[in-house]
């Protein structure tokens, strides 16, 4: 008898340790989705596009930038004409520039092919505005728009053709100058250069 409650003893202790493991590996299981579902939000609130303004849904890759002030207005023999809005560091040392792109001819135009930059790595990537620059001169450097780790440029992309009288918002990070530097041009391609602000 006492070998029976022995026996009968151990088969629940046993099946009490297989709820107890099954349950911890559930749990465990369970917690390993819960994180990645969280990583999976932080990594979209904390990746690097979001050192860039907020991309409105449905735009093919534009931005919906701060147009209440304007830094700097600049007009292309072609119609096209580039409002810069922003010109803003951050605390990765990036400078993040917006602006709108404004069709102002009566009909559809190509995007120039300039505006994509001259480098071939970036020329494969596609339409994007990559051949933007930034040039200090008080320090005598040049700022190119930022790759990721891919090659893609950090800046709009997909922009190839234009409707007349229609207009699309854009952004563009660069490596930030110096704290001691106020003002830098920036030179779209086919375009007169222009001088603004960084806040």
């Amino acid at each position: 008898m006492s070998l029976w409650h022995g026996a009968k003893a151990r088969r629940a202790a046993g099946a009490a340790l297989a709820v107890v493991a099954l349950s911890i590996s559930l749990t465990a299981c369970g917690g390993g989705d819960a994180d990645n579902k969280d990583q999976g939000a932080g990594a979209s609130s904390s990746a690097p596009g979001d050192d860039k303004p907020k991309e409105s849904e449905g735009s093919g890759g534009t931005t919906v930038p701060d147009t209440s002030k304007t830094l700097a207005t600049i007009n292309g023999s072609n119609g096209f004409q580039v409002l810069i809005h922003t010109a803003d560091r951050d605390e990765g040392g990036f400078l993040t520039v917006t602006g709108t792109v404004k069709n102002t001819a009566g009909d559809n135009q190509q995007v120039p092919l300039q505006w994509n930059g001259q480098e071939s790595q970036i020329k494969g990537k596609g339409r994007s505005f990559g051949g933007i620059t930034l040039v200090d001169k008080a320090e005598k450097k040049r700022y190119y728009v930022l790759r990721d780790t891919d090659g893609n440029p950090l800046t709009t992309t997909g922009i190839s053709r234009m409707d007349g009288g229609t207009s699309v918002t854009f952004f563009a990070q660069f490596p930030a100058p110096p704290s001691s530097t106020t003002q830098v041009d920036i030179q779209v391609p086919v375009m007169p250069t222009a001088t603004i602000e960084i806040s």
